[in-house]
């Protein structure tokens, strides 16, 4: 099994780049990374994903709720002023596409890696996990506008 290291970080962080400049037309600017308590507030949207393999562990992408709406809205092309299954659904997509395309980033760097399918939650919440800190690197875009991506991997 590998160690935690930054390369293990950065498939995450350029693979949420390029997607979201593809997908929604964003240019993000990665913000300091920082230790956090998987806890979310009410006004949050959150992309679970797990995976498997080489590397383990989990992948949560939280937005407010108006940051959900609004990269909903370049996603669908179309205003969205509150997340509906339909907008849900996207942002979901949004997450599959990211770790998605962080598997093919670590599959050229020789460890294979499997993702479950996202889960889209919304409301405060709270994870517990033992095998890992949860790294918090926050992504920046439109003065302010903030998306998280926390990723928690297992390291022996």
């Amino acid at each position: 099994m590998v160690s935690i290291n930054v390369e293990h970080i950065n498939p995450f962080l350029l693979a949420s780049t390029k997607i979201l400049k593809e997908m929604c037309s964003v240019d993000v600017k990665l913000g300091r990374p920082f230790i956090k308590n998987p806890v979310f507030l009410d006004n949050t949207l959150i992309i679970f994903i797990g995976f498997t393999g080489e590397i383990k562990g989990q992948v949560m992408i939280s937005f407010e709720n108006s940051v959900a709406c609004d990269i909903a809205s370049k996603m669908m092309m179309m205003p969205v002023t509150e997340m509906d299954d339909i907008s849900r659904s996207a942002i979901g997509e949004l997450g599959n596409m990211i770790m998605g395309n962080t598997a093919t980033i670590f599959s050229t760097k020789g460890i294979a890696i499997d993702i479950t399918p996202p889960t889209v939650g919304n409301g405060t919440m709270s994870f517990t996990h033992n095998f890992a800190k949860n790294i918090c690197v926050p992504l920046e875009y439109d003065g302010g506008k903030k998306i998280e991506v926390n990723i928690a991997i297992k390291g022996e």
